[in-house]
């Protein structure tokens, strides 16, 4: 680290006069506890949770045919030091757990999956049944078999707020970090006070959140994670940004900056983003909608940030006629445009559900959640191709 340091000053200084820098250590704004640390919980326990949690699967009917349970942990401290003198200390601390299953009945293949993590120790499987989650996704799996094939076509979609965020994360998010802006690789360049949504769309990027996956005290810039609205009722207010982006448009920086970890440089990236709930009953938005999609859980997609276009795989859905929810349908992908999505969202509904992820960009992964209520798209193509695009277009990894 000496060494490092040597060389970055000889190389900064270029005979300038150097001065020393009084470093001033910054206290966190608020606390995150962990209960059971990864250290504290021995390894044939972590064992434990997972064979349960195969079992459980397993359990659920012949026709699961492959499971894959996967539990993680991370603890690390991390310091920060800066040229301004500003010195942060960390204690970072998370866990995740996963589970993967396959069903398989007369030549047809299903999947089911299921997530959970936060920044957290072990207790995070006292408040989240891991053996729950396999049965869950079992039973998705072996259920899908039994689904009619998606019907393509442009229709009312509602997304349940059980789907998470990974729309509002990959076909908005990327498109509000303060880097893509600047390379002219965002849809939202220049438009800071213009209207880009719906009325009553709010989005908001927040690290301060309770114990969710994408939380932390301070950003790996030493800046105190915050909470930024990105999106108020409609109108763009603010893009994400680091302390180099923050400097280029005049700005300070939202404590944006990450990377995967030391090795890296820090980037404009997110944290917990999400669109804010509404109003509306969850099922009163279901039972106004004539006829359309329902989408419980997305998949995996991609999307060219330049100009906002996507297409998404649905892992579960079902068809709604009549303001009822009809039938399951498997093989369903939207196709749509960021921008235009956030305009056509005419209901929003008063609940909010997450999803975790290890968010990829510029070679790096970072952890993150991200979140939706219930919404209303107006009108969505359902089924289709991928959009073709240039090279900002980005492969969405599920995780």
């Amino acid at each position: 680290m000496l060494k490092a340091a040597a060389v970055a000053r000889h190389a900064s200084i270029n005979g300038k006069e150097t001065r020393p820098i009084a470093l001033s250590p910054k206290q966190p704004a608020f606390a995150i506890s962990c209960k059971r640390l990864p250290d504290t919980v021995s390894f044939d326990e972590k064992i434990e949770y997972v064979l349960a949690a195969n079992k459980s699967a397993r359990d659920v009917s012949e026709q699961i045919r492959q499971v894959t349970v996967a539990a993680g942990d991370l603890h690390k401290k991390v310091i920060i030091a800066n040229s301004d003198g500003e010195l942060a200390e960390d204690e970072r601390t998370r866990i995740r757990v996963i589970v993967s299953t396959v069903a398989a009945r007369d030549g047809i293949i299903q999947t089911g999956y299921e997530s959970a993590g936060g920044v957290c120790g072990w207790e995070l499987l006292e408040e989240i049944a891991f053996e729950d989650m396999a049965e869950k996704a079992a039973r998705l799996a072996v259920n899908m078999l039994s689904a009619r094939p998606a019907p393509a076509g442009r229709m009312p979609v509602v997304m349940s707020s059980e789907a998470g965020g990974t729309m509002v994360h990959e076909a908005c998010g990327h498109g509000l970090e303060a880097d893509l802006v600047q390379k002219g690789l965002s849809v939202y360049k220049d438009k800071i006070g213009e209207k880009v949504a719906a009325n009553g769309v709010s989005v908001i990027d927040d690290a301060t959140l309770d114990g969710k996956y994408g939380t932390f005290s301070f950003d790996d810039e030493g800046n105190y994670g915050q909470r930024t609205v990105l999106i108020n009722d409609g109108f763009l207010e603010q893009y994400m940004y680091d302390r180099l982006s923050a400097v280029k448009d005049g700005r300070d920086s939202t404590g944006n900056g990450r990377r995967e970890s030391y090795q890296d440089k820090p980037i404009p990236r997110m944290s917990n983003t999400f669109i804010a709930s509404g109003k509306d009953d969850p099922e009163t938005i279901i039972k106004s909608t004539t006829s359309g999609l329902l989408v419980k859980k997305m998949g995996g997609g991609q999307v060219n940030t330049t100009n906002g276009d996507f297409v998404f795989d649905v892992q579960e859905a079902f068809m709604i006629e009549d303001g009822e929810v009809a039938y399951p349908v498997r093989g369903a992908t939207l196709t749509g445009n960021g921008p235009r999505v956030l305009n056509s969202i005419d209901m929003i509904g008063k609940d909010l559900g997450f999803s975790i992820g290890v968010c990829g960009k510029d070679g790096q992964g970072v952890p993150v959640a991200d979140a939706q209520p219930t919404i209303r798209i107006k009108e969505l193509t359902v089924g289709g191709t991928a959009p073709t695009g240039g090279p900002a277009k980005r492969k969405i990894r599920r995780v």
